[in-house]
């Protein structure tokens, strides 16, 4: 069976802003969410290709269901350049990448290389590399027209440096220790 038009699964990406086990929301007043924002190295020609492919699609779609018969001629494009767009002095990770946050209600399925699920919520951080399936759809809201991504699903393909100064691992710091080792006590 053939993927749908509108469905995109990455190259290797890097996850800013991971949120994949427990939704989340920036604002007070906005539904919590699964969410990311994903790297793409602007190396990875064939990954950016199938977005814009997606993106196309997902614009035809909308021209009847969201968009009163024709494609807005200025529409909001969630994929962003890294060194054009972004805040660098925050986030210099985003440099010589494309970027674009990609979101849903739904928990998203978590697996990972071997495609074994991931259950312990920190082996996927903001840092790590991944594979992402994210689905094209057209938006009209609030006077906004465009095309976001959904998420579906993640396969975590490597570790990275954490993003945003993150602790580690508890077990990365500690020795195993027994109680009769007064030394400690």
């Amino acid at each position: 069976m053939a993927a749908a038009p509108t469905k995109v699964v990455t190259g290797k990406v890097r996850l800013s802003y991971a949120h994949l086990f427990e939704p989340y929301s920036s604002f007070e007043n906005q539904p919590a969410k699964y969410s990311t924002t994903i790297l793409i190295p602007k190396s990875d020609v064939a990954t950016i290709k199938a977005i814009k492919a997606a993106q196309a699609t997902a614009l035809e779609e909308g021209k009847s269901k969201k968009f009163g018969g024709s494609i807005p001629k200025n529409w909001k494009n969630t994929l962003h350049d890294g060194d054009e767009d972004a805040d660098l002095e925050k986030n210099p990770e985003y440099a010589g990448h494309y970027y674009m946050a990609i979101s849903n209600n739904q928990k998203p399925g978590i697996v990972d290389s071997n495609v074994q699920p991931i259950l312990d919520a920190t082996e996927v951080y903001s840092g790590c590399y991944a594979r992402v399936s994210m689905n094209a759809y057209p938006f009209n809201a609030q006077g906004s027209k465009g095309v976001s991504f959904g998420l579906n699903h993640v396969q975590k393909l490597a570790d990275g440096e954490p993003f945003g100064g993150s602790a580690g691992k508890a077990e990365n710091d500690f020795d195993a220790v027994s109680y009769e080792d007064d030394d400690l006590l």
